[in-house]
């Protein structure tokens, strides 16, 4: 196998990397994917950095062992614990994370209230930090912890009225002092969208960083002269650390919604 036609693996903490995988399908559809999701020691986000740094290294290099030519971190939090010692790890490699899009909320809309909705341990992170301080002169930035909504996607418990209930309570004040923009930082929130945007109205804007990661990869690996030339659409092999049956049905609904 040429190295061209290697497959491009996607790591996520669970099914919320799914969110980025729709896009990367849309963006570069003649690669095959692997897909690895590590549901048996979700969620990273309650997890301290180092113990979500050594998880997402093992994934890698299980992932490099199948014969990856690129690695998609589909995690906010696990790219900030371990991105960057990734590609120290790997220089030769396409490595690309993913980050909340703080920049074009703050950006498009001058001086308005950008809501960061995240994990505990990403709205912790230095990085996280660094990145709402880049923008605090452009908007009001206002981050939202919210433990258990990963939780809510993981189930594929989207429509419920548990799930609506957990919503209402988590974005009460906001709908009191109304937002502008709402900044998706986790990879599993995009699964949320539409409930968040009942709750909150129809005049928020909503962004998540799937797009531009899937941008990005597209042009490390044209860089690297690592696009696969085929026509056909390529396949995705779904895996999961749990190795549930249910989990990988719940992967394959998810990328079809």
């Amino acid at each position: 196998m040429s190295k061209q036609t290697q497959p491009i693996a996607v790591f996520d903490s669970g099914v919320g990397g799914i969110s980025v995988l729709r896009e990367l399908k849309k963006i570069l559809p003649n690669e095959d994917y692997i897909y690895y999701g590590d549901s048996k020691n979700a969620p990273y986000g309650m997890k301290d950095k180092e113990t979500v740094k050594q998880l997402t290294v093992d994934a890698a290099e299980y992932l490099f062992a199948q014969g990856a030519k690129g690695l998609v971190v589909a995690c906010n939090t696990a790219t900030s614990a371990a991105v960057r010692a990734l590609r120290e790890m790997y220089p030769e490699i396409p490595i690309v994370g993913i980050e909340p899009a703080v920049k074009p909320a703050a950006t498009l809309k001058p001086n308005g209230r950008v809501l960061v909705m995240a994990t505990p341990m990403t709205i912790r992170e230095e990085k996280f930090q660094k990145l709402m301080a880049r923008y605090e002169d452009m908007a009001e930035i206002i981050p939202l912890p919210c433990p258990g909504l990963m939780d809510f996607v993981e189930r594929g418990d989207l429509t419920s009225e548990d799930f609506r209930r957990y919503l209402e309570e988590l974005l009460f004040v906001h709908r009191i002092h109304p937002v502008d923009s709402v900044v998706l930082g986790c990879t599993h929130y995009p699964f949320a969208k539409d409930m968040i945007c009942e709750i909150l109205g129809p005049d928020v804007t909503v962004y998540d960083g799937g797009e531009g990661t899937a941008r990005e990869m597209k042009r490390r690996l044209t860089e690297a002269d690592l696009l696969n030339p085929r026509e056909e659409i390529g396949t995705v092999d779904f895996q999961n650390s749990l190795e549930d049956d249910n989990k990988i049905k719940l992967c394959k609904w998810l990328l079809e919604i």
